[in-house]
């Protein structure tokens, strides 16, 4: 499956219209990175950090509960169970 992942990673920006998600990577690696971090919850202060079951959670719900296409959001929710699993291990 030839997956688009500039189009998925404007889809994840709709989730996140403040976070900057850019650079020289290709868009499935900034994506990834994008995930980790959220799932690591590296976006917030050290001492206010959440659990990454409380982060995929979270992120789970951002996703059903946003504006952006069905098959974007499952496999967006992919994405991050796919991270998710590797974080744990």
């Amino acid at each position: 499956m030839n997956t688009d992942y500039g189009y998925l990673l404007d889809q994840y920006r709709q989730l996140w219209n403040n976070r900057r998600l850019e650079g020289a990577d290709s868009p499935e690696d900034i994506l990834k990175e994008a995930i980790r971090r959220e799932l690591k919850d590296e976006n917030a202060h050290p001492r206010a950090r959440k659990r990454e079951a409380e982060k995929f959670y979270l992120a789970v719900k951002r996703i059903t509960e946003s504006d952006i296409p069905q098959e974007d959001k499952l496999f967006l929710i992919e994405m991050h169970c796919q991270l998710y699993e590797q974080i744990r291990s």
